[in-house]
């Protein structure tokens, strides 16, 4: 009985390609899926849009949007926050600094945030505002209901105003991260201990 060993010695090589093919089609899926949860799950690209969050941000400057921050811890007084409202008339991302939280009560005097009847302290360097908008009354937010400011206060439409109101958690895309260009985190800008440094 002849034995063909041309034949036993191509099975190993042949082996060795059919492992080197399922692993390069493993990385390229672990790739495209890595891709996909980044983008959709994690972190987004955007831009900033207008003037309402002067000094801190400005027109056109690119954001990067972490969008996991909120996937298991709610958003935090002072968070500037990315966020889309559906059915408004503006369909672009928003851009905005969370000063109400759920269930709370807030309402503006003599250019004073109060929450809950106490004057909280900001910690941005703001104008005082011109306008309190509905906040010059008493407003208690629902169970999942977040009061927005933009820091150029007189130049910035937020929950002051019915056309934007008060925003909602699953309107909230995620936390305004990094500012890309200049590069910076977007909660280290404009903060008032930094600016009196400065002076």
């Amino acid at each position: 009985m002849e034995f063909d060993f041309e034949k036993e010695s191509k099975k190993p090589v042949i082996m060795k390609i059919l492992i080197d093919v399922f692993i390069w089609i493993a990385q390229i899926a672990a790739v495209i899926f890595l891709a996909y949860f980044i983008i959709y799950y994690a972190l987004e690209k955007t831009n900033m849009i207008g003037i309402s969050m002067e000094s801190t941000l400005y027109d056109d400057d690119p954001i990067i949007i972490n969008k996991f921050s909120y996937r298991f811890n709610d958003p935090k007084r002072f968070d500037v926050v990315v966020f889309k409202q559906s059915g408004k008339e503006h369909s672009y991302y928003n851009i905005k600094r969370i000063y109400g939280l759920p269930g709370e009560t807030i309402q503006i005097i003599d250019d004073n945030i109060y929450i809950n009847g106490e004057i909280i302290e900001d910690i941005v360097k703001a104008e005082p505002m011109a306008n309190y908008g509905l906040a010059g009354e008493a407003i208690t937010l629902e169970e999942n209901e977040y009061f927005v400011l933009g820091d150029n206060r007189n130049n910035s439409e937020d929950s002051r105003f019915a056309s934007l109101g008060n925003i909602t958690k699953d309107e909230i895309i995620g936390k305004a991260f990094l500012r890309l260009s200049p590069f910076n985190f977007v909660n280290k800008l404009n903060l008032k201990q930094e600016n009196q440094e400065e002076d």
